[in-house]
């Protein structure tokens, strides 16, 4: 069963909860991309990263050219010795995008933002360097 994101009639897959909270809980997913598929109106996955991969990794999956949402699960290690795990959401909208794709990520963020619950940090980029990983740790500790 999809759940309705209301205010764009779009549909969040069960995958994507399922894939996030796999992520959030059992740790074997590093990022999550998902995608709108215009035609059925179905934010999908489009990419998952395994435990093992790198933030470098995860900017490489992302296209140059089109809109995507993902999620970003960061481990590290704070001033007093403490791992921590934070999960960044990032609204990736390149400049090289369609301006219809712009539109239509900005609107249906909300709604997907609520299907995927434990999000601790939202980042919107529309070039690498918004998301660095100078950004993130900034936000992280």
């Amino acid at each position: 069963m999809a759940f309705k994101m209301a205010t764009t009639g779009m549909w969040v897959a069960d995958e994507c909860k399922n894939s996030f909270m796999e992520m959030k809980w059992k740790k074997v997913h590093r990022y999550i991309v998902f995608k709108i598929d215009e035609k059925s109106k179905l934010v999908t996955v489009d990419k998952v990263g395994g435990a093992g991969e790198s933030y470098d990794d995860f900017t490489a999956s992302l296209p140059t050219d089109d809109c995507r949402y993902a999620v970003f699960d960061f481990d590290f290690v704070t001033v007093d010795n403490c791992r921590k795990s934070k999960i960044f959401f990032i609204a990736w909208s390149p400049t090289a995008s369609r301006i219809r794709a712009k539109m239509l990520y900005a609107t249906s963020k909300d709604g997907l933002r609520r299907v995927l619950d434990g999000i601790h940090y939202e980042v919107q980029a529309t070039d690498p360097t918004e998301m660095g990983m100078d950004v993130i740790k900034h936000k992280a500790y």
